[in-house]
């Protein structure tokens, strides 16, 4: 060792500083690379560790062949050896940066925390004051529209009256109304009831008809997470099932608070093994129970109103499928994806319907900026290589189709169809960093950075199969009917669905994520001379119970109500009410048709007492006519006592004169009087009739 010391004293300065600054220089940067490539889990794990390996060998190959270059002669193989392991720490920098940009863009994906934020709003063209009732909902799981308002009351010191509803869009058309003065909502609600109607008489959207009194937000844990609560972390090298759920929205990024529209929710289903997705688009009009707000039933977008997490629970329970992963993306980010993938093919459908006399024939749709006029986006019918606002137009447009969001649903799958095979053709970093970098600020998810790069290996299968077959896309299609249901003051425009066509559905999903075996088909025909296309798993199955509605009895009588009640099991009651119409028939009843059958315990039906407004009219008339007979009574009574007072003074005269008249007067009888008539029983007095019919 002193030899060693000795040799390095006499040893060229120059060479000293190159070895140290070679040894630091390297040090450093593998050391930076080590702490990159070690975030890579799940991907080409073996090269990863052979490749730390090899870096670490040459660092101790050369800090011994540079210490016998400096202490030796052997000047040339000292500066072979130096250059060469210089060389390695620009490219240990580049490849360390570019992997923890990547890492950095992915983490972005996933945020442990948001943004939670409560609005009080009120009416434009009222004035809010500690008379007018507050409207908040009364579910306490609800952080924007129940916990943070508490908390805004309790800061601004609010003593208004506070009226719970059960759900939002109550709550919304009783502000229109005028029967609450304000009411709490999400900061997000323009986007969120954007498309909600609210009042027949008043269509107007709800963002130009309020304004905000007061906001208040707080920074809180992202509870959207909870649905990995007690699931262990994997590689999504197993069948997984992940819920894409669209925000339709203007602005580029994500709200940072949980509320959204909810208008696209398709779910997913892939099976790495056999490289098998299956997609099912859930209609936004699908009359379904909404888990977070004890299952009472409403459109399954509603559930959006209360945050990622109702909306995975509701899906839940609507298909018995446990939901692994969501994925929220505003729809803005569309046209950059498509974009950064060089656009995608699509069949484009010929729409039912023309957006206006110009664009007969063409789909025609507002651009991602919701602007029309010069900036209208048009897609001709057919196959057509869509840009980013193209795609968006298309995935957006359903009121050129007949049959609205049913044909959004299928657009939808189509274009991600689509996507998923552009993707295939990414052969560089390069590309999927453009790919990442325009989805990166529009889109959610509760995967971990590992668990999306964990895909790798799924990803590097179907890179390697250039066929197109290489991923198999299954789409399915929900049998639905129409099924107006009756909210409070107003029909809404549900969407029913059939059972058995849902049960399809879900068997599809259950077998690609291997939790049912798949039934075999024995049997199958073809012809020839027909187009054969691929049938959507669901289309065109009717079968099962269909959601029923509480009919309307008006213009029926008792002995049909009551026969529909004691068949459905509910109890009727019968209350009697002045009308023109015959008597007995139902002239209205409690609860309105259109509500849910199931949710009718009792049910008051209101008869016509058979008394019409003419009949009481003529009634009213003859007591007018009797009070004139009274007073032509009283006169006469009167001008007999006159006649009677004259003929005697006309006796003490000599009478002669009168006797005629007071003759004629006795000869002539009394008119009748008529007695009044007796009051007429009035339909308060009468017993209110109950009983199970």
């Amino acid at each position: 060792m002193n030899v060693l010391r000795r040799k390095m004293k006499r040893a060229s300065k120059i060479k000293k500083f190159f070895y140290y600054l070679t040894i630091l220089a390297y040090g450093a940067t593998f050391g930076y690379f080590i702490y990159g490539i070690l975030k890579l889990k799940g991907i080409e794990d073996l090269v990863r560790y052979v490749a730390i390996a090899f870096f670490g060998i040459w660092l101790l190959i050369y800090m011994l062949l540079g210490l016998v270059g400096v202490i030796s002669r052997k000047s040339k193989m000292f500066v072979v050896v130096t250059i060469l392991t210089l060389l390695f720490t620009p490219a240990f920098t580049f490849s360390s940066y570019y992997i923890n940009k990547i890492y950095g863009t992915i983490s972005k994906i996933n945020s442990n925390t948001k943004t939670y934020a409560t609005n009080l709003i009120a009416l434009k063209d009222t004035n809010f004051n500690e008379m007018k009732i507050i409207g908040m909902v009364e579910s306490e799981s609800d952080i924007e529209g129940n916990q943070l308002a508490k908390k805004l009351i309790q800061k601004e010191n609010l003593t208004n009256k506070i009226q719970t509803y059960s759900d939002y869009p109550s709550m919304i058309s009783d502000l229109y109304k005028g029967r609450i003065g304000a009411c709490f909502v999400t900061s997000n609600y323009a986007i969120t009831f954007g498309n909600e109607i609210f009042s027949e008489t008043d269509p107007t959207p709800l963002a130009e008809k309020v304004k905000v009194l007061y906001e208040y937000s707080e920074d809180m844990a992202n509870q959207d997470n909870v649905v990995i609560e007690n699931k262990p972390t994997r590689k999504l090298t197993e069948p997984f099932t992940i819920l894409v759920m669209g925000v339709d929205s203007d602005k580029d990024g994500l709200k940072a608070n949980q509320a959204f529209n909810g208008d696209t929710l398709i779910m997913v289903t892939f099976n790495p093994k056999t490289l098998t997705a299956t997609m099912f688009s859930i209609p936004r009009d699908m009359y379904v129970p909404i888990a977070c707000n004890h299952n009472r039933e409403a459109k399954i977008n509603s559930s959006a109103a209360y945050g990622s997490s109702c909306v995975i629970s509701t899906v839940q329970k609507l298909t018995g499928i446990s939901i692994d992963y969501y994925v929220k993306i505003n729809f803005k980010g569309v046209v950059q994806l498509v974009d950064a993938l060089g656009g995608v093919d699509v069949e484009v459908e010929k729409p039912d319907f023309a957006y206006d006399n110009h664009h007969v024939g063409q789909v025609c749709e507002q651009d991602s900026n919701r602007a029309e006029g010069k900036y209208l986006v048009c897609i001709k019918p057919g196959m057509q290589h869509l840009n980013g606002e193209q795609a968006l137009a298309y995935s957006r447009c359903r009121h050129l189709y007949a049959t609205g969001d049913i044909a959004r649903n299928a657009h939808q799958q189509l274009v991600i169809e689509a996507l998923a095979q552009k993707a295939k053709g990414l052969r560089s970093l390069t590309d999927a960093e453009n790919v990442l970098n325009a989805v990166a600020n529009n889109i959610e998810t509760n995967m971990t950075p590992e668990q999306i790069m964990s895909f790798y290996s799924v990803a590097k299968d179907v890179f390697r199969n250039s066929s197109s077959n290489a991923l198999s896309i299954k789409k399915t299609h929900l049998a639905y009917y129409n099924l107006p249901v009756w909210q409070g003051s107003m029909y809404t425009s549900a969407l029913g669905y059939y059972p058995d066509s849902l049960k399809e559905i879900t068997k599809l999903m259950r077998v690609n994520l291997g939790l049912e075996a798949e039934t075999p088909v024995k049997t199958f025909s073809i012809s020839f001379n027909e187009h054969y296309e691929t049938p959507l798993v669901g289309k065109g199955v009717y079968g099962g119970a269909k959601i029923s509605t509480l009919q309307s009895f008006i213009g029926s009588n008792r002995s049909t109500a009551g026969a529909w009640c004691e068949q459905n099991g509910i109890t009727c009651y019968y209350e009697t009410r002045e009308s023109e119409e015959p008597e007995g028939v139902i002239i209205d009843q409690n609860p309105h048709a259109g509500v849910l059958t199931s949710n009718v315990k009792t049910i008051t039906f209101y008869l016509s007492s058979g008394k019409k407004v003419e009949e009481k009219d003529e009634e009213e008339d003859k007591d007018k006519e009797n009070d004139k007979d009274k007073d032509k009574e009283e006169n006469k009574d009167k001008d007999k006592d006159k006649d009677k007072e004259t003929e005697g003074g006309n006796s003490q005269g000599g009478g002669s004169q009168s006797g005629g008249n007071q003759g004629g007067n006795d000869n002539k009888p009394d008119e009748p009087v008529t007695p009044d008539p007796e009051p007429e029983p009035q339909p308060g007095d009468q017993e209110v009739e109950t009983g199970n019919e």
